[in-house]
């Protein structure tokens, strides 16, 4: 049986009630989470390259090359600077407290680079699926292909970024590196294009769902205006957050906590459990319910560790300032 949407395996697991509000709830956060990160990671980098007087917009149409471009200008960049004078490769250390809710806030940035299956099943339902070529097939290849360059994008850049610039390394590299001038420039602005682009894939099932609930609950008529209407309140939304909270780090972690952690590392053990009911003890039984209780951790932990920081990070911060 093939399922082309989240919420779908949600009802067919827990049932047509129970179903929606276990997974859609969760799916909304991750989706919004990640689109109010990408408002946060493209006005960042936009206002670098603005300032930039040798920026240079790259002709490009696929998206999808400056997502690997970005980080290995990012990798480049540390390597050809070199260390920092007087690098500090320890912790910055204040208290006990405030060292474990950074590391809780870590886990969760660690969850957000990592995590993808909140819109896994509807990108899946875009390729073609037949009894001889099932789409899964493919879907996996993709998948693994997908986590293996994200690692061999990111681990490089954190262990060359730290090396360079030790404790005070930004949470964006990029932001770190001044010289030459044409090169950052050009990788921030592959930076904003790659996120316009996967600001799109978690936008479009949002705005499916508000088109669809304007339709049934307003009465509102199909058409040009009702997109108009409901995309551009939703862009407006997650640019107003943003805006309002722009502590890149800080929403990384605690999205990374709250909704990427339940749809990726412990509602698809539970509804694997509930669905395939493996023998107790088994295997796949003790493998599932460990992932459930290291994904409970890092959700509850990640999440405190995060809003503390914007808590922290707003109560010094001048707003639209």
């Amino acid at each position: 049986m093939r399922f082309d949407r989240y919420i779908d395996l949600g009802r067919y697991a827990f049932g047509p009630k129970l179903g929606p509000w276990i997974v859609l709830p969760q799916q909304l956060i991750v989706q919004v989470g990640c689109d109010i990160v990408y408002m946060v990671t493209g006005g960042s980098v936009s206002r670098s390259s603005w300032k930039s007087p040798a920026a240079t917009a790259p002709d490009s149409g696929n998206p999808t090359g400056f997502a690997y471009l970005a980080p290995s200008i990012s990798l480049v960049g540390c390597l050809s600077k070199g260390q920092i004078e007087n690098v500090n490769y320890g912790y910055k250390y204040t208290s006990p407290s405030d060292y474990m809710f950074r590391v809780f806030n870590a886990l969760g940035q660690i969850t957000f680079a990592f995590a993808g299956h909140a819109v896994a099943l509807e990108i899946q339902a875009t390729i073609p699926s037949t009894p001889e070529k099932p789409s899964r097939i493919p879907m996996w290849k993709g998948a693994i292909g997908a986590y293996f360059i994200n690692a061999i994008c990111y681990f490089p850049v954190a262990f060359v970024g730290y090396w360079a610039f030790g404790q005070d390394v930004d949470d964006n590299v990029l932001m770190a590196l001044k010289r030459p001038a044409w090169l950052i420039a050009s990788a921030n602005l592959m930076v904003v294009i790659h996120v316009i682009g996967s600001y799109q894939v978690y936008a479009m099932p949002v705005f499916a769902l508000l088109e669809k609930m304007m339709v049934k609950r307003l009465n509102f008529p199909q058409g040009i205006a009702l997109r108009l209407i409901a995309r551009s309140a939703y862009v407006a939304f997650t640019l107003f957050v943003g805006v309002t909270f722009p502590f890149f780090g800080d929403l990384l972690g605690f999205f990374g906590g709250f909704g990427f952690a339940p749809t990726s590392y412990f509602l698809p053990s539970i509804i694997w459990l509930v669905l395939k009911k493996p023998r107790m003890f088994s295997i796949s039984w003790l493998i599932n319910w460990a992932s459930i209780f290291i994904g409970v951790f890092i959700m509850l932990a990640s999440t405190i560790g995060g809003l503390r920081n914007i808590i922290i990070d707003a109560s010094t911060y001048s707003f639209y300032s």
